[in-house]
């Protein structure tokens, strides 16, 4: 009887271990399993945020390289434009013909030009025709209607088919006075080689095939697929998914798992806009693979946690999947980690991440670049401290999430494009983001380009006036003269004589000043020679000495690079010596001018000349290169223009910093051989 009770009992307490046992067995597997779902859904939200920083950054750089193809378009339209008047001005007045057709075509590189009558008929060409009994592809009756027609006196024809060839061209197209045509085109080969290497298709190429975990990347309207990469051949159409007509109208970031070409992926849309338009929608696919690996590695491991629970009970298998799940986070987040700090530390704009406690914690490669600082000098540094020793502190100071800030780093002034966004963590603590792009050298050459543009419309200007001003101008000369001479009055002689002298005095002084003008209109042709560079400066300083010790003026010659130079030796002394000048005017007495020359890279150098004069206030430097601007009493007022007209024929370009009291300086780029602008 004591042997079945002891029995039942031993049955009782090994079934209560083995319930015991299976209980916190089962315990753990639900645990593990929970923990599992919420492990895949961090990873779904971790894959949801990279996929958003990746469209943004997809989003940024596409509409980047649309409106550069758009600029360089327009570029195109401007320079086509612009001698289409000219042709337009010599056609109304009955200048032209086929051989200035030509010459205007070979001087300004203008692939071809041809003027038709109102009836289609072409009567002028800048070249001989070449092709007989082809099919032409395009009709310029119809292509010209408008302009036939009187509807428009200008038409942008754009990119289109070669009428007899293969190839492309872009053309515009003026009215002439009688209702006929003028057509301007240029072949559009390197358009078009620049949209196929480095436009928008191009982008979502190289962003798949430099990143595996892509799967593919379209950009889509409710139509068609227009741009798409990874053998993108059908995608499902917007207006057949709720989910994607949902990310159209509503402007949203979506995400979620479809399957693709037998793939399941995760697809992250964002509807793609230029200038407040929207063209479509951008989708990236992104490989499901790690998160598939990582599922069949914790089952796996669940397993063997099982077999371990039943094997050495239920605190070694507590620990063991403890210490798994543990494992198996740490490498999760290093795989994210890893990504998105590639991600960050590879975009071409500077990206800085601060937060109040630990200091700046992020600090890209581009920001090491644009400060000149290695990121293990600023991380965990404050971020008020660093702006204010890089003298960019106005960057916190502003309102605005983005707007553009001039400051000075290391000495040279840059222009920035600055984006800032805060947001709290977990914790409550403000965390700064700034996305900062360098505009410096893109607005170095916007102003370069409407100097340019200001330059030619001064030359045209003074050429055109000289012209007409000194052929009758001369004939009062000669009459007045001729007067003075011949004719005697009967009263008040030395009053005619005097006012005769007068007369004579000033249409010299005017014709001192068309003089001005033509020099300007028509300058000397660059005659290069090569030259040692520290002589011609030892030159410069030397021509100067008498007046600067006079002046008590200092003038400090630094060279950091003592090569040979290719320029026009008298006209680049010239630009010195006019400079140098304009500073010791504006020092007048007592101060320092310093000149200095650097390399910049292996076909340029920069020439700097720094004074410690007044300075200029922004109404007077932003028009010190205009023709006949000047601040001086018996100044002329075309030394500068002169000089920037000379560092433009030399293919360089000439800037101006200045503030008040803050001295002045002048910054010179001039590539070390010169070659002859076409």
């Amino acid at each position: 009887m004591k042997t079945k009770k002891t029995k039942k009992s031993l049955i009782q307490q090994s079934r209560n271990i083995v319930l015991i046992f299976l209980s916190l067995a089962s315990l753990m597997i639900v645990s593990a399993l929970v923990e599992l779902s919420q492990s895949k859904e961090e990873l779904y939200q971790l894959m949801e945020t990279q996929a958003h920083a990746l469209l943004e950054a997809l989003l940024t750089a596409s509409k980047n390289s649309l409106l550069t193809n758009q600029y360089l378009e327009n570029l195109a339209e401007k320079r086509l434009m612009n001698n289409g008047k000219l042709l337009r001005r010599l056609y109304n007045t009955g200048n032209i013909s086929d051989e200035i057709l030509e010459q205007i075509s070979k001087d300004n590189n203008i692939f071809r030009i041809n003027i038709f009558n109102k009836k289609g008929q072409k009567i002028f060409s800048s070249h001989q025709q070449e092709h007989f009994g082809l099919p032409e592809k395009n009709s310029p009756q119809k292509i010209l209607q408008p302009l036939f027609t009187g509807a428009t006196d200008t038409l942008i024809i754009g990119l289109k088919q070669a009428r007899f060839e293969k190839g492309f061209r872009y053309a515009v197209a003026v009215a002439t006075k009688d209702n006929g045509a003028i057509v301007l085109n240029i072949d559009a080969k390197q358009i078009l080689d620049f949209k196929r290497h480095i436009g928008f298709g191009a982008l979502l190429r190289t962003v798949v095939s430099d990143n595996p975990g892509i799967i593919y990347s379209a950009l889509q309207d409710t139509l068609n697929i227009l741009a798409a990469s990874g053998n993108v051949k059908v995608l499902e159409a917007i207006p057949q998914s709720h989910f994607l007509k949902r990310s159209l109208e509503d402007s949203l970031f979506l995400t979620r798992t479809v399957e693709f070409d037998t793939l399941e992926v995760f697809e992250a849309v964002h509807p793609f806009a230029i200038k407040s338009e929207t063209i479509g929608l951008l989708r990236v696919g992104l490989s499901m693979d790690p998160i598939q690996e990582i599922n069949q590695r914790i089952f796996r491991r669940l397993i063997l946690i099982t077999i371990i629970l039943v094997v050495i009970g239920s605190f070694m298998f507590t620990f063991i999947f403890t210490r798994q799940r543990f494992n198996l986070l740490q490498k999760q987040y290093e795989v994210v980690e890893t990504y998105s700090g590639n991600i960050i530390s590879n975009v071409s704009d500077v990206i800085i991440v601060y937060d109040q406690i630990d200091g700046i914690k992020i600090f890209n490669t581009a920001a090491e670049n644009l400060f000149n600082i290695t990121k293990n000098k600023v991380l965990g540094n404050s971020l008020q401290d660093f702006l204010t020793k890089t003298g960019c502190n106005i960057i916190l100071k502003s309102p605005s999430t983005l707007q553009q800030f001039s400051c000075k780093i290391d000495n040279q002034k840059k222009f920035l494009l600055v984006s800032r966004s805060r947001f709290s963590d977990s914790e409550e603590n403000e965390i700064i983001i700034l996305v900062i792009r360098d505009l410096t050298e893109q607005k170095r050459l916007e102003e370069q380009m409407q100097r340019e543009q200001r330059l030619t419309a001064m030359g045209e200007l003074a050429s055109g006036v000289a012209h007409e001003i000194r052929n009758p101008l001369n004939t009062i000369g000669t009459i007045v003269q001729q007067l003075d001479k011949d004719f005697e009055p009967d009263k008040d002689t030395d009053e005619y004589h005097e006012l005769a002298g007068l007369v004579q005095g000033e249409v010299k002084r005017i014709n001192e000043t068309i003089q001005d003008f033509l020099r300007f209109a028509r300058p000397e042709p660059i005659q290069p020679e090569s030259f040692q560079i520290q002589p011609f400066l030892e030159g410069v300083k030397k021509q100067y000495h008498y007046m600067l010790k006079e002046r008590d003026i200092n003038l400090y010659v630094k060279s950091n690079w003592h090569g040979e130079v290719y320029w026009d030796n008298r006209q680049i002394r010239q630009v010195f010596l006019n400079i140098i000048q304009n500073a010791i005017d504006a020092i007048d007495k007592n101060g320092n001018i310093q000149l200095s020359v650097e390399q910049i890279n292996s076909n340029e150098i920069e020439i700097n000349f720094t004074d410690d004069g007044p300075g200029m206030p922004v109404n007077i430097r932003s028009n010190i290169f205009n023709l006949y601007f000047t601040t001086k009493a018996q100044g002329t007022g075309i030394g500068l223009s002169i000089v920037q007209r000379i560092i433009y024929e030399h293919g360089g370009i000439i800037t101006v910093e200045s503030e008040p009291n803050k001295g002045t300086t002048f910054i010179i780029r001039l590539p070390i051989q010169f070659n002859k602008i076409p």
